[in-house]
């Protein structure tokens, strides 16, 4: 279940080249280190800015933030005038703007990654863009890169990431800011700037309730210590295959083995209970089931990637329904993952792999995305996987060894033996905002709140 070449093929090979030479075919796979008895570092950091008192904290120029349940930014008074040219439409237009920057915060990990997400309204009519300048531990700084053009509709803007942007030491791969491994650099460091767009003249406004990002120093690793199983919970989540949307909508990258993003998460948005109304699916062929992941897909595809698994811009559609927020982060074990799904909390993980080495599967992948309900008795993990033949199909029972290497480790070998990317953890998280006290609390020990 492929992503688009565009991110993950290209970091492959810059972690392939970092690697130095490529292993054969034949070689094994490294065993771990052993643990240190050290205390174990800080791995993954999550800041998260989305109260009053944080948007007081930053610096705001012509935003106001609107009271509330959730405290928002929203324009107030202009700062000023920008034009910008659509690069995907060749549309150019005037916007309004207001900006607002994030104080300087310094992880508790001197990270090699940072993923910025944000959860948001936008109005048709209005767009935000979201940038990060990270500070490194020889005192140099980035410039403002940006990691993202957002629009929950695509009306006006087309939602894009941004290649291409690099200061010799770090560059941004779609979503991700990643510092070149042949560096030996860290970002101790870093501050968001979000701004605000509108049609000039208009009281219109985008409303921003929380913004953050996720920093982590993963070892590089192809495999994992074995854990023990702790939680024995399967939470009902809808299915939906991917695989009965094959070739749907070319110009959201043909749905099948492209959807497993969007499919995943609308699962999960539809287990909190939200999801697009008949007026928001008028525009599906009425012919086509399940019109809700069709949606999922346009509303998540990255014109720039030209696919849908874009990691924040999945969060900010499932962040666009009614009273829900939505992160994307890392964790440190699958012990964590247990807490979440003890306290009904699913996820929907990232991973990839060899056919082989995941047990019933039936598929390889170079990136995929699963939806993780629960755990059996045995611990095995319980997974929603989209890449199935039919939506009845689509819960699996996968090993739990295999299942958390191929999720957690960073570095794998692909079908021709060459060293391949893995990517250490990554997952959404998707709640609403009044989530039980128990799910509180295993959000905030990932530092979330």
């Amino acid at each position: 279940m492929t992503t688009p070449a565009s991110r993950r093929t290209v970091l492959t090979a810059a972690l392939a080249a970092a690697a130095g030479a490529s292993p054969p075919s034949s070689a094994a796979p490294a065993a771990a280190a052993p643990p240190s008895a050290a205390r174990p570092r800080p791995l993954v950091d999550n800041r998260f800015w989305n109260s009053g008192a944080d948007w007081r904290g930053g610096e705001g120029a012509g935003t106001l933030i609107a009271s509330g349940d959730r405290p928002a930014l929203v324009i107030g008074t202009p700062a000023g005038r920008t034009r910008y040219t659509d690069p995907h439409t060749g549309r150019t237009a005037d916007w309004e703007y207001a900006r607002w920057t994030s104080p300087e915060h310094r992880p508790r990990v001197a990270a090699t990654e940072v993923i910025a997400s944000w959860n948001a309204r936008t109005p048709a009519g209005t767009w935000l863009q979201i940038e990060l300048s990270g500070t490194y531990d020889d005192g140099g700084t980035t410039p403002w890169f940006v990691m993202g053009r957002w629009a929950a509709g695509d009306a006006d803007v087309r939602r894009t990431s941004v290649d291409g942007q690099s200061d010799g030491r770090s560059r941004v791969w779609t979503d991700t800011l990643s510092v070149g491994p042949s560096s030996g650099l860290r970002l101790v460091a870093y501050r968001l700037r979000l701004t605000l767009h509108r049609r000039p003249g208009t009281a219109l406004t985008p409303s921003v309730w929380r913004v953050g990002a996720m920093a982590s120093d993963i070892p590089d690793r192809f495999t994992v210590p074995a854990s023990t199983p702790r939680v024995t919970r399967e939470l009902v989540v809808p299915r939906y295959s991917q695989n009965i949307h094959i070739g749907r909508y070319p110009e959201y990258d043909n749905g099948g083995e492209a959807w497993c993003s969007p499919t995943s998460s609308q699962m999960v948005v539809e287990y909190w209970g939200r999801g697009p109304t008949p007026e928001d699916l008028a525009w599906v062929d009425p012919d086509f089931a399940d019109p809700q992941v069709c949606h999922a897909a346009r509303h998540t595809y990255d014109h720039r990637y030209e696919g849908c698994g874009n990691w924040p811009f999945n969060a900010a559609y499932a962040a666009s329904y009614r009273d829900m927020n939505a992160v994307v982060t890392r964790l440190e074990s699958l012990d964590r993952l247990e807490s979440l799904v003890e306290a009904g909390i699913p996820a929907v993980t990232s991973q990839s792999f060899l056919e082989r080495e995941l047990t019933g599967a039936g598929y390889g992948t170079s990136g995929h995305l699963m939806t993780v309900i629960g755990f059996t008795p045995g611990g095995d993990v319980i997974a929603n996987d989209p890449a199935s033949p039919a939506n009845d199909a689509v819960r699996r029972v996968y090993r739990r060894a295999e299942w958390e290497t191929i999720w957690l480790r960073t570095k794998r070998y692909d079908a021709g033996g060459k060293v391949a990317s893995g990517t250490g953890g990554v997952c959404y998280l998707f709640w609403p905002e009044r989530p039980t006290a128990a799910q509180r609390k295993a959000l905030a020990a990932l530092g979330i709140g």
